[in-house]
């Protein structure tokens, strides 16, 4: 028989004990847990809060890196960007490290990966301390400024890009627009490397965004395959699809980019103030882009004058109307329906002439005159001497070949850049558009030209008419290698352009982007430079007491 503890009470206050003082640790367990949970939170949140605020830190410094040189700074920027600020109860400092010379290389990072440019380098800090709780957090990054010569694309705008031709049309090179890009062909069009614009990408006409445009455009992706824009059911992948940035993506694998996916516009350093067409426009009033300034022959109003090796300007203006290196003609222009006084500059001659210019920039410029148009044309240049960049604020002309007999490296900056065929007579320019049949011709030189403005209902003509015409070119071919840039809308050449009677019939358009430009001793002389602020790498460190 079992016999009962005597003291079995006991034991039962024992675990009754036992389990209140367990419960009572699980309780401040608990409790000490939601406090270590509640200060993590809290870290959390003060770490989060001193990353954004570095990060706006290194944001500013980049901001004035890339106004320094988009407003034509020269060399970095003088002192380099350095201070320290608060933000509520955040204090921010931040600092810039100059990595020694820029140098030439080719970039490795961004949607100009492939382009070669010369690179300054920075590492910026910024560091960001909450105050009272002294969390810190630091960041550094390091940024390159690369200036790339604009030559490197095959199609380089300043404005809305449009690129809608009638015949079968293939583009190699690069091609980018500071703004807004539309594609569409009536037969087909190809692009064969890498497309950005700083706006948006669209399929259709600015002009009529009714026109469907049926005809394929495809681009190539990272692999060098064709993909068409169009889409199975019949739509079309552009800026417009709700689905852009990841179906661009799948599509063409980066090759094809805009705002949405970061791409921003690049800039002309080489502007000190004003715009773009500063560069082609007389060097007087204080305009320190002219290229008036970098010419080492140049022609205004009629004086000719040549720099010499000892850096002293002298007057030939005798001589090259003697031997009539330049001579004054006169055509009509049907799109501009003016009767047009041309500066005719005899390339062949002035091969031979010893007067050549030295640095391979000649500058020309005539006043205009009410009633008609000023202009300045290239005859007989089928060959050139030596590399040349030839820069007018007139309307450019070239009469016949141009360039295409051992290929110089070779630039034309203009209003507005028209192509005469070997066929052109003066003395048929004002019949009929049937008394002006044109030529096959070749022109091998990049050019920064401008265009008028689409705007609804009427179409500039796009990039296939960028180089205008004034002939019967059905069958017809125009051959051309270069870099095409439009950089401003034209000032003197602004006639309406309209396809057909009594204007122009298309040619043939046999265009492809010159290669040799991807080599940096193969540029024009005076190529333009444009600006990109990229980011090349990242590091973060955390502070936290």
């Amino acid at each position: 028989m079992l016999k009962k503890l005597k003291n079995e009470d006991g034991f039962t206050l024992l675990i009754f004990l036992s389990l209140l003082l367990m419960l009572t640790m699980i309780g401040i367990a608990a409790v000490m847990t939601s406090t270590t949970d509640v200060n993590i939170a809290g870290n959390d949140l003060r770490t989060i809060n001193t990353f954004y605020a570095a990060e706006a830190g290194l944001e500013k410094v980049i901001a004035e890196i890339r106004t320094h040189y988009a407003s034509g700074g020269v060399g970095p920027p003088n002192p380099l960007p350095s201070d320290s600020f608060v933000l509520g109860n955040i204090a921010i400092t931040y600092n810039t490290v100059d990595n020694g010379p820029a140098i030439q290389e080719t970039l490795t990072v961004g949607a100009y990966k492939g382009l070669y440019a010369l690179v300054k380098s920075f590492t910026i800090t910024g560091e960001a301390t909450e105050m009272g709780t002294q969390t810190k957090t630091k960041i550094e990054t390091e940024v390159k400024d690369a200036l790339i010569p604009i030559f490197q694309f095959a199609v380089f705008y300043e404005q809305d890009l449009e690129i809608l031709p009638g015949p079968a049309m293939t583009l190699g090179g690069r091609v980018h627009s500071n703004l807004d890009l539309y594609f569409g062909a009536n037969t087909s069009l190809k692009v064969d490397s890498w497309t950005t614009a700083a706006g948006n990408i669209y399929h259709g006409r600015k002009d009529d965004p009714s026109d469907d445009m049926n005809g394929d455009v495809s681009i190539k992706d990272r692999y060098g395959v064709y993909q068409n824009m169009q889409n199975g059911d019949g739509t079309w992948l552009d800026a417009n699809d709700p689905d852009w940035i990841s179906e661009s993506l799948n599509r063409w694998g980066g090759m094809v980019e805009d705002q949405s996916h970061g791409i921003t516009d690049l800039t002309l350093p080489v502007v000190v103030s004003g715009d773009p067409i500063d560069m082609i426009k007389r060097g007087s009033g204080g305009n320190q882009d002219s290229y008036e300034h970098k010419a080492g022959l140049k022609m205004v109003d009629g004086q000719v004058l040549y720099k010499n090796a000892s850096d002293n300007w002298v007057d030939v203006t005798a001589t090259f109307l003697a031997d009539s290196i330049v001579t004054v003609d006169n055509f009509y222009n049907y799109r501009e329906y003016k009767w047009v006084t041309s500066y005719d500059i005899n390339i062949e001659k002035l091969n031979t002439s010893g007067y050549f210019p030295l640095n391979g920039i000649l500058y020309a410029s005539r006043d205009e005159v009410v009633g008609t148009q000023q202009a300045i044309r290239l005859v007989n240049g089928e060959e050139l001497a030596g590399p040349l960049t030839v820069v007018a604020d007139n309307p450019l002309y070239t009469l016949g070949d141009y360039n295409k007999t051992n290929k110089k490296a070779a630039a034309l900056f203009t209003d507005a850049l028209t192509i005469l065929s070997n066929n052109w007579d003066d003395a048929h320019s004002d019949q009929s558009l049937s008394n002006r049949v044109a030529g096959n011709t070749t022109v091998n030189a990049a050019f920064l030209a401008g265009n008028t403005e689409t705007t609804l209902g009427h179409y500039n003509g796009g990039l296939e008419n960028l180089p205008r015409f004034l002939e019967e070119w059905s069958g017809k071919t125009f051959t051309y290698l270069g870099s095409m840039v439009d950089l401003w809308f034209s000032e003197q050449a602004t006639g309406a352009w309209v396809h057909g009677s009594p204007q122009y019939e298309a040619p043939n358009r046999d265009w492809a982007f010159d290669t040799d430009f991807l080599n940096p001793s193969n540029l024009p002389p005076g190529v333009p430079h444009i600006n990109a602020v990229l980011k090349v790498s990242w590091l973060q460190r955390i502070v936290s007491n």
